[in-house]
């Protein structure tokens, strides 16, 4: 029997938030990879809250089934698909974006995208794969998004959605590469563009339950769990509430920032993905 993980549509669209209601009336949020897992719950929390969504992916068929959920909560959902390391069509969304609902105020990079292997068995495609989604499809995003408010002389807000990545992942060592890049990215161009109000911060989350857990195998599920002096592992709503917290008001004198929310995984442990080899176990 395959196991099912994430959570169900009625739970994302009935869990009590620890926000006021309304809090992002008015704004216009952007969601990259918002059609499923995390990206799903950090959309939802937004237009729970009163807030707009633009959803991108790769999937127009899940990008519409997410649009439907969406539109319960009664805002607009404006829905595009694209994908975000061909830098044209990203240019191209965000003047479809601009043209549709007159630009965005809040940018949630979440897209991205990896597979447990052992390092020297990555393939020059494998690799080049995730560095090109991980690392320059935020990139395309971060920048294309930052020029639009620079040229409307408006302030913006990226929040980068990486992976605690602070003792290394073995297993997945490509997307390790990625988004230690897109955290010191973020932190040099939070200083170059705070002087056009424009705020980058990043959620680094550690072991938090998605669908995204399919694609792992039982071993290294099994060391999730252990990866934390919690001894267990997060949900998505733990990172949708922290990118909420940065792109709100409580994050209004924050940039350049990484807000970890991994059950303290950093001091801890470590996850195996891809379980852990014989020579490592106690």
């Amino acid at each position: 029997m395959t196991q099912s993980f994430g959570f169900s549509d009625e739970f994302l669209a009935t869990q009590p938030l620890p926000w006021r209601d309304g809090l992002f009336e008015g704004k216009r949020v952007l969601v990259s990879g918002a059609g499923s897992g995390l990206g799903k719950c950090i959309a939802t929390t937004f237009t729970r809250l009163g807030a707009d969504l633009v959803i991108v992916g790769r999937r127009r068929e899940r990008l519409e089934e997410a649009a439907a959920f969406f539109g319960r909560f009664g805002r607009r959902i404006t829905i595009r698909p694209m994908t975000i390391r061909n830098p044209d069509e990203v240019h191209e969304t965000f003047a479809f974006v601009q043209r549709e609902v007159g630009g965005i105020d809040i940018l949630v990079n979440n897209a991205g995208g990896q597979f447990p292997q052992a390092a020297i068995d990555f393939s020059v495609k494998g690799w080049n794969a995730v560095i090109d989604t991980n690392l320059n499809g935020t990139w395309y995003m971060m920048q294309t998004a930052a020029r639009q408010w620079a040229a409307d002389k408006r302030p913006g807000c990226i929040v980068n959605v990486v992976v605690d990545f602070w003792r290394g992942m073995p297993g997945i060592a490509h997307t390790c590469a990625a988004r230690a890049g897109v955290v010191y990215l973020s932190k040099t161009v939070a200083v170059e563009w705070a002087p056009l109000n424009i705020r980058v911060n990043c959620v680094a989350p550690g072991a938090h339950e998605t669908s995204g857990f399919a694609v792992y195998p039982p071993e290294g599920l099994a060391s999730f769990l252990e990866s934390n002096p919690m001894r267990r592992v997060g949900d998505a709503q733990d990172v949708a509430d922290a990118c909420a917290y940065l792109a709100a008001s409580t994050g209004k004198f924050i940039t350049g920032e990484v807000l970890t929310v991994d059950g303290g995984q950093q001091l801890w442990g470590d996850m195996w993905p891809t379980g852990r080899p014989d020579y490592f176990k106690l």
